[in-house]
């Protein structure tokens, strides 16, 4: 006997779990470009609109749900980047869109702030970026390509200058005056991407080279100190 289906308009159990998982990791993830990852997870819950409960029972501890805020997001700049690479006509709106997404999603002030936390090596987290760095280095490549930008801007160049455009504004500063002036810092940027005269000054530095260099600064780190 074929099973009954469910009753039209409602939803399973599994979709209902599912709703409440996307809806705390995006509360979180709000939550923490605003205070930062020690921000309550009681305060995160009533937010998502559910209950310590149900936090709890998809997120044992706030290191899995951190965890989960990295993938989450990181695999959500690596669907906006291909999307936008699919879905736009030309390289540097493809670029450009991207851009603006990704400061939506907030990743380059959500990523930093949560770092510290996350398990080294990963596999979940680095897949992840993985898919990420290769689908915006694909979006900056075709721009290039096609004489749109700059042809020495590096994948580091547009992931620091994400970082520095998603930096929040002094405290009390709504949220949509501070996604406009995000926005309008972004159109700045996007200008300054474009093909000059005269090369940019200096290399182009990825947040790999920033994580070896603050290594290497370390106090007792050994390979940092150099004979007179």
């Amino acid at each position: 006997m074929r099973a009954s289906s469910p009753v039209s308009g409602q939803r399973s159990p599994r979709a209902d779990a599912h709703r409440n998982r996307e809806s705390i990791l995006a509360r979180a993830v709000e939550l923490i470009a605003e205070d930062g990852p020690l921000v309550p997870l009681d305060r995160i819950a009533r937010a998502a609109g559910v209950g310590n409960a149900t936090l709890y029972r998809h997120f044992a501890d706030r290191a899995a749900l951190l965890r989960a805020v990295a993938v989450h997001t990181i695999e959500s700049t690596a669907e906006t980047a291909e999307r936008a690479l699919a879905e736009e006509a030309d390289s540097f709106s493809a670029l450009a869109r991207y851009l603006s997404d990704a400061l939506r999603l907030r990743v380059a002030w959500v990523m930093p702030a949560i770092a510290a936390a996350l398990p080294r090596d990963d596999p979940d987290v680095a897949s992840a970026r993985g898919r990420s760095a290769a689908a915006v280095s694909r979006l900056i490549a075709a721009a290039q390509r096609d004489g749109a930008i700059r042809p020495d801007l590096t994948f580091g160049d547009v992931s620091l200058l994400l970082i520095r455009l998603a930096r929040p504004l002094p405290p009390g500063q709504e949220r949509a005056v501070q996604e406009d002036v995000a926005h309008r810092h972004l159109a700045i940027v996007l200008a300054g991407m474009r093909p000059g005269d005269r090369p940019l000054p200096g290399a182009g530095v990825d947040l790999a080279d920033l994580r070896r260099s603050r290594a290497a600064r370390r106090p007792g780190n050994r390979t940092a100190r150099k004979e007179p």
